[in-house]
């Protein structure tokens, strides 16, 4: 693919290049309670809606270089992958569905099922001020379909010219190189910025199959901010990204591999529980054709290195923007987001192509009507998909998965305080009229409760609703069916009920919090069902009969053991009540534990965190009474995953006020999932899939790098 589209943003690099800025030694995030500096930062914003934020402080300590890593590791979220080839990756708040989870930037939704499956690790971090994150169905009021919640990209505002360069080199051919440039004027400020992000495949067992996906990365964007332009406060950004990745065979020979389509490039022999011979694999039942080196009946895999490869060619560009200004005793917010999204991706010998345009607009504005703050707002939703295809026999399946969505809404919002400011209540009602499933209305309550200066309660009560997409990253074996028979009449509904309770003292801060989440009309899909007539295979997409529950808890406390270090400790629990297969498809834990260590002091900046994951139910989650899956050898996968700690560690010497170097660790004792149980199965008559995930799939991860800033 070109990178023309990359020329403007490096130019607008240059041209934003600051000039030096003799600052003072930087300070660390400092709370303000009363008027007081505290030492223990509060686990959640100053908002009614229980709001987690990560601030650019936080992710510099953890050394995230994505999205997806800068969320992973935290009580109530996760990034979990859901193909060990080509290790698509949705984030998961309160363990439902990643496709549950909104995206935004900057308040603005312009993230589908499409470009979260590979975008979510295309996010840029450059100039961002934090991430929030709101758990619970409705917690957006412009984004009903956030589910499971949402997670808010805010753009920083520059107050002076900076340039900062980061240069990375880690394990497994890593290496990152990240600006970024702002220029301030009187009244606004630009902003550029650029990433390039190498890593190569991974193969801990040595059969010649990835568990890690490589990737090469590019990413630019552009920020713009006026302070008043015609009365309006006006923010935005356009971004562009694009990404190769390959996962299954070695190497970055993307045509050389598409072009093996014959033989075995493998050794199926390799790792925990691999098969006697080394050319296939046992086939349980015994209906294997071919006879394996020990004399039991097998399937010899004759595929290529194309048969077991997934590659993925993705370019995006986006651009939002927001305005806001006063307006009588109030304000109006205007918004607009435009995406367009390219993949062109090579499954298993399946080839896929896919391209969406996304618009949203929004006009809204708050007003106070005596004691009340309302706000009332429109908005308009375009989200379309137009695909081309082929299966792995040649044989044409162009816009399976098609489909055009297009949404008005209407939205009011009623703010009020009681008992001189004790009791702070939110609610608000939204109505979309959705252009297949007709009018929906979704509405929220959230009340604050301030028990005292450090002490608050938080409570939520919301319903939400997503219209599915047929999207095939929910079943890649929808590309080897002729057709989709849509059979869904319902949208996807949610019912979530919180609650929060928090406290914010001088050393000490500490959060709790009790979800229950009930999703109705599940989407599903189901890509081994046949045309009644003709016999060819189709894809059922239909409706879960019986609705999913997912209820949880989790618990952070932080202390300030000294001014320079904090301890923290968390700990989560789920349980989850579904009884038909396939509604939550990959597994999850019950139960998980972090602990971290923070330390601030002087030049030196360090960070040690432990994340303990409990035991997954294999079976209920990955249907083994319908569907018992097994390893090469035959033998049938584990019932349950093992327990596993998984420790990180970074730390960081500023050398003077604009250089500064680091090294961090990442599964710092080199726990994955393939010294235990392949990635890999095989159902009773020995075919494969790629989906049997529980834990990391990337071993000891090295960094180091240099950071250069004025």
């Amino acid at each position: 693919m070109r990178h023309t589209h990359l020329k403007p943003i490096a130019a607008a690099l240059a041209l934003c290049f600051a000039w030096p800025a003799l600052a003072d030694k930087q300070l660390g995030e400092v709370t303000v309670s009363g008027g007081r500096a505290v030492g223990a930062k509060p686990q959640l914003r100053d908002e009614i809606v229980a709001t987690e934020s990560i601030g650019a402080r936080e992710l510099e300590k953890t050394g995230a270089t994505m999205l997806t890593e800068a969320l992973d590791k935290r009580p109530g979220i996760a990034v979990q992958a859901e193909c060990s080839i080509c290790n698509v990756r949705n984030v998961v708040l309160n363990n439902l569905p990643g496709r549950y989870t909104t995206l935004l930037i900057d308040g603005i939704p312009i993230f589908s099922s499409v470009s979260t499956a590979y975008g979510l690790d295309s996010v840029n971090l450059g100039g961002i001020e934090r991430i929030d994150i709101s758990r619970g169905a409705g917690t957006s009021l412009i984004a009903p379909e956030a589910l499971a919640g949402s997670v808010n990209i805010v753009t920083r505002r520059p107050t002076r010219d900076e340039f900062i360069a980061n240069q990375q080199f880690g394990s497994y051919g890593q290496n990152s190189t990240d600006l970024f440039a702002a220029k301030a004027f009187e009244r606004g400020a630009v902003t550029a910025n650029f990433q390039h992000n190498r890593h190569n495949t991974v193969d801990a067992d040595r059969n010649g199959v990835s568990e890690y996906t490589g990737y090469e990365r590019k990413l630019g964007g552009i920020g713009f901010f006026a302070d008043d332009l015609g009365g309006f406060k006006l923010k935005g950004r356009f971004d562009v990204v694009d990404e190769k990745r390959m996962g299954g065979a070695m190497g970055r020979d993307y045509s050389g591999v598409k072009a093996d389509g014959g033989g075995n490039g493998f050794d199926w022999s390799r790792g925990a529980n691999g098969s006697p011979d080394p050319r296939g694999w046992v086939t349980p039942d015994g209906s294997g054709s071919d006879l394996l080196r020990n004399g039991q009946a097998g399937r010899f895999y004759t595929d290529g290195r194309a048969g077991m490869s997934e590659i993925i060619f993705t370019e995006r560009k986006q651009f939002v923007s927001s305005a806001t200004r006063a307006l009588g005793a109030g304000s109006l917010r205007l918004a607009f987001g435009y995406a367009n999204h390219k993949q062109d991706s090579f499954y298993e010998k399946a080839l896929y192509q896919a391209a969406q345009d996304q618009y949203y607009f929004e006009a809204s504005t708050q007003q106070p009507l005596g004691a009340t703050l309302l706000t009332v707002g429109t908005s308009y939703r375009y989200e379309d998909l137009n695909s081309r295809g082929r299966d792995a026999s040649g044989r044409i399946n162009d816009g399976i998965d098609n489909y055009k969505y297009r949404t008005p809404g209407a939205f009011v919002q009623a703010y009020r305080a009681f008992f001189d400011g004790d009791v702070e209540v939110n609610g608000s009602l939204r109505y979309d009229n959705h252009n297949v499933f007709g009018g929906i209305t979704s509405p929220r309550l959230n009340v604050l409760w301030n028990h005292s200066h450090e002490l608050n309660s938080r409570f939520a009560v919301g319903h939400g609703y997503r219209a599915p997409t047929s999207f095939f990253e929910q079943d890649h074996g929808i590309l080897d069916t002729t057709r989709i028979v849509r059979e869904i009449k319902k949208p996807e509904t949610a019912d979530n009920l919180s609650y929060a309770l928090s406290y914010a003292g001088d050393r000490l801060a500490w959060v709790g919090s009790l979800n229950y989440n009930r999703i109705k009309n599940m989407a599903l899909l189901n890509s081994g069902a046949t045309d009644p007539l003709t016999g060819d295979p189709i894809t059922r997409f239909t409706s879960a009969r019986q609705p999913v529950t997912v209820i949880g808890g989790d618990l952070t406390v932080t202390y300030k053991l000294t001014p320079q270090l904090e301890a923290t400790i968390a700990g989560e629990h789920f349980k989850y009540d579904f009884s038909e297969a396939g509604t939550l498809a990959f597994a999850r834990p019950e139960t998980r534990a972090y602990l971290r260590l923070d330390y601030d002091s002087g030049p030196w900046t360090g960070m040690l965190r432990a994340t303990w994951t409990g035991p997954m139910d294999l079976a209920k989650f990955y249907d083994y009474d319908n569907n018992q899956r097994f390893n090469f050898d035959g033998s049938p996968k584990r019932r349950k995953s093992p327990a596993y700690w998984v420790v990180d560690a970074r730390g960081e010497y500023r050398l003077n006020k604009q250089w500064s170097a680091y090294l961090g660790v990442d599964n710092l004792f080199d726990f994955k999932q393939s010294d235990k149980e392949s990635m890999l199965w095989i159902d009773a008559a020995g075919s494969y899939d790629v989906t049997h995930i529980w834990g990391p799939n990337r071993g000891r991860f090295i960094y180091g790098g240099v950071k250069f800033a004025l």
